[in-house]
């Protein structure tokens, strides 16, 4: 004990958290380890979730489905009779996307050498899609792209270093601005909003084929998938003249 309490300088400031550490070791075993009250959050691996922003990703998303349905075993050599949404005749059903996926669809099929008809046959499936349009209200917080802070801390670090070296300092911004321009483009923010888009080939009530896509969707472009789930615009009021009485 004469060290941990008379020694003097770099020993006893070393000895004294030793001394301490091993009194309370021994109480760790009056409790359980790694327990808690509730579940503990914790988060997902890492995964990536493309943003559906413009037409040619329609199309992209029909190219994919139509190789899908082609080299299916249950669908060879059968009719496709391509028809909107599972649930409703309604053209307004699905907005835009409804209509415009369908006319995709239908030609990335024919590309194919697939059998697509305008009407059901003997010998045909029917094709259905139908979209469901999701909106987060309360979503924490989201991890920023993968390499965003190294490359932001990077941007830094390189345009700092020409105001020692470079005569003049606004070419400090060069480095940083070549970086971002290289690496921006398959940067994207998260948003509120999905969009899940099913297409299935169903046959007197039995599934031969599902194939559900999630994306993310900006927040303006809802009435591409949901037009009835926008609240429309009400006019504004308009003003009346208001005179003073006399």
């Amino acid at each position: 004990m004469s060290l941990f309490l008379c020694g003097a300088g770099p020993a006893r400031r070393l000895a004294q958290p030793l001394a301490l550490a091993a009194l309370t070791l021994p109480l760790g075993g009056c409790f359980y380890a790694n327990t808690a009250q509730v579940p503990v959050a914790t988060t997902y691996p890492y995964s990536e979730q493309q943003r559906m922003q413009a037409a040619h990703h329609w199309d992209v998303l029909a190219g994919h489905e139509a190789g899908g349905i082609v080299t299916s075993q249950r669908l060879r050599l059968r009719d496709l009779y391509l028809r909107g949404s599972a649930e409703t005749a309604n053209s307004a059903f699905g907005g835009e996307f409804r209509r415009g996926f369908k006319d995709l669809l239908a030609s990335r099929l024919v590309a194919r050498g697939a059998s697509v008809t305008t009407a059901p046959t003997a010998n045909s499936v029917t094709l259905t899609f139908r979209v469901e349009v999701i909106h987060h209200r309360d979503r924490g917080f989201t991890r920023p792209p993968v390499g965003a802070y190294t490359a932001l801390a990077g941007g830094v670090a390189v345009a700092t270093l020409p105001y020692n070296q470079w005569s003049e300092p606004a070419l400090g911004l060069i480095p940083a601005a070549v970086g971002a321009d290289i690496v921006s483009g398959s940067w994207t923010y998260t948003g509120n909003e999905e969009v899940i888009i099913t297409v299935q080939a169903v046959e007197d009530e039995r599934i031969l084929y599902s194939s559900s896509n999630i994306y993310y969707i900006n927040s303006g472009d809802r009435r591409h998938y949901a037009p009835h789930r926008v609240a429309p615009q009400t006019p504004p009021t308009p003003a009346i003249p208001v005179t003073d009485a006399w």
